[in-house]
């Protein structure tokens, strides 16, 4: 049996190019990046950043178009594959990448990926009732 997976999650280094081919299907082309770290011999703090190529088709091509955007978090599921083409000197060219089977959008909508997520916390109404304060509970009163 043979297995070609490939599990990521990073983030776009770009925003997402969607074209439509001949047939009619969607195809949409980004990067994700994804960053390993370890501590060396020496004990330094050391960091790779990888660059995965990424493709999408038909629905997922359509839906990452549209919501995936530069410095956003992604997780892709896929397989992986490489294409082969001779350039204009005639040069072999090659090319791997990430095909898309199942994709989860890790940022919450609406929220700007390139600043810093902050949670916003809505002011307290100093006129606000102390009848709406959680009540204390009783461990006795816990019936189990």
């Amino acid at each position: 049996m043979d297995l070609n997976k490939a599990m990521i999650i990073g983030r776009l280094t770009r925003d997402p190019e969607t074209k439509t081919i001949p047939s009619g299907q969607s195809v949409t082309t980004f990067s994700v990046a994804t960053n390993f770290t370890w501590t060396d011999k020496s004990g330094q703090k050391q960091e790779k950043v990888e660059y995965h190529n990424v493709v999408a088709w038909r629905k997922l091509a359509e839906i990452a178009g549209q919501y995936l955007k530069k410095g956003g978090r992604v997780y892709i599921d896929g397989r992986i594959q490489t294409r082969s083409w001779d350039d204009q000197t005639g040069q072999k060219k090659y090319r791997t990448e990430i095909i898309v089977d199942n994709m989860i959008m890790l940022d919450r909508p609406g929220v700007n990926q390139s600043q810093p997520q902050k949670e916003v916390v809505p002011p307290q109404d100093s006129t606000a009732n102390d009848s709406s304060a959680e009540e204390e509970i009783n461990v006795e009163d816990i019936p189990f």
